[in-house]
């Protein structure tokens, strides 16, 4: 791993981590709609068709079934394809080829397959985007057996997954939370750098309550946690990983504090927060001194415009959350 570090937004690193594996291994490819000569939607492959070429830049038709399955063709035969859906909402055309094939193809070869895919897509909302393209659905993947589901919140893990997830052996759905692609900076390595799956951090160590979340929300929820200091001693407990999920450092935390929240973007039921509170309620019921608190968006379509803010939870609402789950 180097040691230089260059200063980089999140959808920066998310390039940088593409360029360093294309550069070490010739079999990456990456493909998608207007990846090659635009760059990506949001500029995410700017300078990869240059540098790589049309064989390894692809530019494809907008058909999302098509880029996934032809994807999993290259990977079954030797290639990692590294497929962008221009947002996360554009998946469902796709989702019969990930959960029926991609995620299924070790298992159903007896391991003579393996699928090295990597489907990026940017997720959730806040930019004012139009229907379908402010979606949070990571727990749809994360429900399917075979599937590694990745979420980062900083351009270090972006890069670093981003690369662990090139070079898996198995179908991973890497989710990039675009409210934050050009958010901040941050340092991060040059040349090789991984962050390994399954693996939660702490962004804030506290011992009142535990906050577990991911992506985009990670930013308001350390907001939050700031702005109480002064009442409660918050620790945030950053996931990254949903599939495999860290549940040691879910369970770790939570006897630690005792009471815990849970934020995410997405609908409140059968969210991945109603997951974390099952752990907790399995691994470690004799340490909870409250109800679980779930700080989420709302069981409706991703609202238009007017009411983005109002959806997504902000500091404010986390705030109220964590001051419920103490005051119990």
């Amino acid at each position: 791993m180097s040691t230089n570090t260059q200063n980089l937004t999140l959808v920066q690193a998310v390039r940088d981590g593409l360029h360093t594996e294309m550069r070490n291994d010739e079999d990456v490819i990456v493909l998608g709609e207007d990846v090659g000569r635009n760059g990506g939607v949001f500029r995410a492959t700017e300078g990869l068709y240059d540098e790589f070429g049309e064989d390894r830049v692809i530019d494809t038709p907008l058909a999302e079934s098509g880029i996934v399955g032809t994807s999993i063709g290259m990977a079954a035969y030797g290639l990692k394809p590294v497929p962008e859906i221009q947002f996360s909402g554009f998946m469902y055309p796709a989702f019969d080829q990930i959960v029926s094939h991609a995620a299924r193809l070790r298992t159903r070869s007896r391991g003579r397959f393996t699928c090295p895919l990597v489907v990026r897509a940017p997720y959730g909302g806040g930019i004012r985007a139009p229907e379908h393209h402010s979606e949070s659905k990571e727990a749809f993947y994360a429900h399917e057996p075979g599937l590694k589901v990745v979420i980062p919140s900083t351009p270090y893990d972006t890069k670093g997954l981003l690369t662990a997830a090139i070079r898996d052996p198995d179908p991973v759905i890497f989710l990039e939370p675009k409210k934050i692609y050009r958010a901040f900076r941050e340092e991060v390595p040059t040349g090789e750098h991984t962050v390994p799956f399954g693996e939660a951090t702490v962004r804030r160590a506290g011992s009142d309550v535990s906050v577990f979340t991911w992506g985009a929300m990670v930013p308001p929820t350390l907001e939050a946690a700031e702005s109480l200091e002064d009442e409660v001693d918050v620790e945030v407990v950053d996931l990254r990983s949903l599939s495999p999920m860290d549940t040691d450092a879910i369970v770790e935390s939570f006897k630690k504090t005792g009471r815990a929240a849970v934020v995410h973007e997405a609908p409140y039921t059968a969210g991945l927060g109603a997951e974390v509170t099952s752990v907790i309620q399995e691994e470690a019921l004799l340490y909870q001194e409250a109800p679980v608190e779930r700080i989420t968006g709302f069981d409706v379509p991703f609202p238009l415009y007017a009411l983005e803010d109002y959806y997504l939870p902000e500091a404010a609402r986390i705030e109220d959350g964590i001051r419920e789950v103490v005051g119990f």
